[in-house]
């Protein structure tokens, strides 16, 4: 499969390409209630244009978790302000598809995203910013091994209102 990123048991991930973009905002579309207030994802084909521009494999990389079986879009993952020189990190961003919440698809496949920044990327470490309340991110990481570092006060904007964050992050120990 073209841009395989890494496969687990359960889920394939791979890079974000411009044919995902129906089924993208498909699934975006019918879980936006349920990303809200946490994440705002693309809405039209505009916007999702415009999101996979961002991804340009140096700064920023898109990715997509698949069902091994039948393919289907589970969810997100992206690797955002991709810093080397001194930091060798990334911010991680995610959400799951409706109705593939709470099945464990993103736990696998964010992780694979993870090695994948480790291995591939060659990354030190990765960063989640999380909010609180998001008590089933807060668990993904938490299951990935990552460690909660502080708390930032209206931190990020999202959806027009700056957010309070909670920063995670996982370190690789390899190098």
């Amino acid at each position: 499969m073209d841009g395989v990123v890494g496969v687990g048991a359960q889920v394939i991930v791979r890079h974000v390409r411009a044919d995902d973009e129906a089924r993208f905002l498909e699934s975006a579309k019918a879980s936006s209630g349920f990303h809200r207030p946490w994440v705002v994802l693309p809405a039209t084909g505009r916007e999702f244009a415009a999101y996979l521009a961002r991804f340009d494999k140096v700064n920023a990389v898109g990715m997509v978790v698949c069902l091994r079986a039948g393919g289907d879009l589970v969810g997100m993952v992206n690797l955002n302000e991709i810093v080397r020189g001194s930091y060798w990190r990334g911010v991680l961003g995610y959400a799951v598809f409706q109705p593939y919440a709470g099945q464990g698809y993103m736990v696998e496949g964010v992780g694979l995203a993870v090695r994948y920044a480790f291995d591939r990327l060659e990354l030190h470490r990765v960063e989640a910013d999380i909010q609180p309340g998001n008590s089933a991110s807060v668990r993904l990481v938490e299951r990935l091994g990552f460690r909660k570092e502080g708390f930032s006060p209206a931190f990020i904007k999202i959806g027009g209102t700056w957010r309070d964050h909670e920063r995670w992050a996982l370190i690789n120990d390899v190098y």
